[in-house]
């Protein structure tokens, strides 16, 4: 018999293949006659082969999941082998994907693990650069190398990220451009079409500095989580080295100083200490927490704080709640109608405060459908105290109020107790009050009892107002 050719685009033609594959089980063309290639000068099936109006194919879910990563591979042969599997189980075969020791699923197994870990660096050691937009605003660019043929695959995972900006990603094998509203594909680009550096580079590296850890310096696992064809890219891999010689240095340093110090330290030389390159306005630490890796579980993107800079009140809260994470904007669920309430009662109004979390991030855990909502821990807490604090000495509030354990324990820097310690308190060298967050009255199911802790966090509210009139 006669070999059919069948021609795709050159990538990751997904529904070229579809429809190909489709035509050819329909003429039930065995895998051994196909030749695939990307010559798009020749016809892509031979007369008579096969109906051009061939239905679809009924496939196990894994089979699909595994077409739409291997066809992303830059193997010439991933066509040829994917119609192999699809062939063999529509031949009979279907639990064909349970069987890890058969040479042809081991090998595409293998090529889908080599995409999601190239999607992964994708989403992980790509950075955006701000440039002149000739229509105005604001604009972003970033430049990657995939190795693999993945933009399609890796797209959405910024989409939902940076829904709000627009952006492009340049690469040498196509470029991908969102507007706000759609995403477009674009040709291949050069380097030199991306910005090699933007005015937020000079913060980042400065918070990168502020909380690398010298006593943790493992050159090897560094190279192995962060590929060193990367770190051109990066602007805190600028200072990768610099920090790695200092590192000894700085670990005897710090053992010194540590040794000497009194038993109080001195918060606002700490501070100083810390950041002394932190960004000079909110906009630009917020563009920051924006682009920080999500450091929670199933987190998508950062809900920033909202209300004027300069603000008399400051409420912090925990972390966003599924609600807030898919607004993007603080206390908007049933927790946030409950504080709104609570400050019009006492004569608080919202516009006129800033509200912020904690966390920046929504951590959660899939059950079905529903996103529930995870505690943080106190070490996730930690991590973002450094954004909570650099947020506050920008909006510099008059009084700051910790909603909840976690707040008060990211302000104050340990655990604590609300019970024991609600009213009136100080944050280092701010004023101010912890009571409880608004989601602890929508848990308690007494009625009474939710009525009257409901009372309670009003009046602690009017006390606030007083405090920062």
């Amino acid at each position: 018999m006669q070999p059919v050719h069948v021609a795709l685009e050159t990538g990751a033609d997904l529904a070229g293949f579809r429809a190909a594959v489709r035509r050819l089980i329909a003429g039930d063309i065995r895998p051994e006659r196909v030749v695939w290639s990307h010559d798009d000068v020749r016809d892509i099936f031979g007369a008579g082969d096969a109906p051009a109006d061939a239905p679809p194919i009924a496939l196990p879910r894994g089979i699909a999941e595994l077409v739409s990563l291997v066809i992303c591979h830059n193997d010439p042969e991933r066509y040829a082998l994917l119609y192999q599997l699809i062939w063999r189980v529509l031949q009979g075969e279907r639990a064909l994907l349970e069987i890890a020791s058969d040479p042809l699923v081991h090998r595409l197994s293998l090529m889908a693990k080599t995409i999601r870990r190239d999607i992964h660096k994708m989403h992980a050691f790509l950075r955006f650069r701000e440039v002149e937009d000739p229509a105005g605003g604001e604009r972003y660019v970033a430049w990657f190398e995939p190795e693999h043929h993945i933009l399609e695959a890796a797209a959405p995972f910024f989409v939902e990220r940076f829904r709000n900006l627009a952006w492009s990603i340049l690469t040498p094998i196509g470029s991908l451009h969102w507007d706000r509203a759609a995403l477009t594909r674009g040709p291949a680009a050069r380097r030199a079409d991306a910005p090699d550096s933007d005015p937020l580079e000079a913060a980042w590296r400065g918070y990168y500095e502020s909380v690398f850890n010298p006593a943790r310096v493992n050159p090897t696992a560094m190279r192995g989580h962060m590929p060193k064809k990367y770190w051109r890219n990066l602007p805190e891999t600028q200072a990768v080295s610099t920090l790695v010689q200092q590192a000894p240095q700085r670990m005897r340093a710090m053992v010194e100083k540590e040794a000497a110090m009194p038993s109080k330290r001195d918060p606002e030389k700490a501070v100083a200490a810390m950041h002394e390159r932190a960004p000079k306005t909110l906009k630009a630490l917020n563009k920051l927490i924006a682009a920080a890796e999500p450091l929670v579980p199933g987190a998508d993107h950062a809900v920033l704080g909202e209300g004027p800079e300069g603000a008399a009140i400051a409420f912090v809260g925990e972390q966003p709640g599924d609600q807030e994470d898919r607004e993007g904007k603080p206390f908007v669920g049933p927790a946030g109608k409950i504080l709104n309430q609570a400050m019009e009662e006492a004569g608080i109004d919202r516009k006129s405060v800033y509200v912020t979390n904690a966390v920046k991030h929504f951590k959660f855990e899939q059950r079905g459908k529903k996103r529930i909502h995870q505690k943080p821990t106190m070490g996730e807490v930690k991590h973002y105290r450094w954004w909570l604090m650099q947020e506050l000495d920008l909006v510099h509030p008059k009084l700051v109020v910790a909603l909840g354990a976690t707040a008060a324990a990211a302000l104050v820097g340990k655990a604590v107790s609300v019970t024991k310690a609600r009213g009136k308190t100080t944050f280092e060298n701010r004023l101010g009050y912890i009571t409880v967050h608004p989601s602890y009255l929508l848990r308690i199911p007494d009625e009474a009892a939710k009525h009257q802790a409901y009372k309670d966090f009003v009046a602690d509210l009017k006390r606030i107002h007083k405090m920062a009139a």
